[in-house]
């Protein structure tokens, strides 16, 4: 039997984001095999980075939006760990700066669209604008409700000028976020990042639940589809998302270009 892939999220379709969809899918290779399974298709995608990044022509943006604990950081390292880092680069969208209030709220995010020839990684994002700022009322109704058609025509105008965006929802049960913050406040290397205000977020669950199926809803098009992605077992959600990124790169189909001939030329001719 065929491992599942992920498919994009219907075009305005409203999910329902229940704690079940949070477990993978049947199909996923045994854990004894996942490794394997995700250092093959890294190698794939190292190769086809490498052509991207010659090409020169196309970028490629990994958006990764989801609850605490969700994820992001260990995706990151896992999915992404064979590339080169001199076409690669991580972005983490912490709390907006004084500098990056005073712009307009995607100024900060189009400062850090990987450019042609690189692979770029979001850790939250833009989305975040719809997120915490509309269920902490940052700003009023009117203003965060105008922001779902912006970042559309925001992330189309990139998909026109080569940007190739693929959005995962990494989606963690409450159970399953539970045991995760509690196993940081046990771990010396990750208890001191950890904040009150992190169990406050947690007392908001059916309010993001609420928050992240509209943006489910309401930013997932044809061409620029969010893809929700099942993380309560780590190496499964990695082997997943791993494997649309590495379909995309497979779809550009990234060329090196051919050399100039006089430098053929120079064949046999280096003493």
């Amino acid at each position: 039997m065929a491992a599942p892939t992920l498919r994009p999220h219907p075009e305005g379709t409203r999910p329902k984001l229940k704690d079940s969809l949070a477990d993978p899918p049947g199909g996923i290779p045994d854990k004894k095999d996942l490794d394997e399974a995700l250092d093959a298709i890294g190698a794939q995608t190292e190769e086809l980075q490498a052509a991207l990044g010659a090409e020169n022509r196309r970028s490629l943006l990994v958006v990764l939006q989801g609850r605490d604990a969700c994820g992001k950081d260990g995706t990151t390292r896992r999915v992404f760990r064979r590339l080169n880092p001199a076409l690669c680069t991580v972005t983490n969208f912490k709390r907006p700066s004084e500098l990056e209030l005073r712009h307009d709220y995607l100024w900060r995010i189009h400062q850090a669209v990987p450019p042609r020839g690189m692979i770029g990684i979001f850790n939250r994002s833009h989305y975040e604008e719809v997120l915490p700022v509309r269920i902490h009322r940052l700003v009023p109704d009117k203003v965060w409700r105008k922001r779902y058609e912006q970042i559309n025509h925001f992330e189309s105008m990139l998909a026109h000028e080569g940007v190739v965006i693929l959005k995962f929802f990494l989606h963690v049960s409450k159970d399953e976020q539970r045991k995760r913050l509690e196993q940081r406040l046990d771990d010396p290397a990750k208890n001191w990042k950890f904040e009150p205000g992190d169990l406050a977020e947690r007392l908001l669950w059916d309010e993001y639940t609420e928050a992240y199926q509209d943006i489910l809803e309401l930013t997932s098009t044809e061409r620029n589809p969010w893809y929700i992605v099942p993380s309560d077992k780590n190496k499964a959600r990695d082997y997943l998302v791993a494997q649309v990124v590495l379909n995309a790169l497979q779809e550009m189909n990234p060329k090196y270009p051919p050399a100039d001939p006089a430098v053929l030329a120079l064949r046999g001719t280096i003493t």
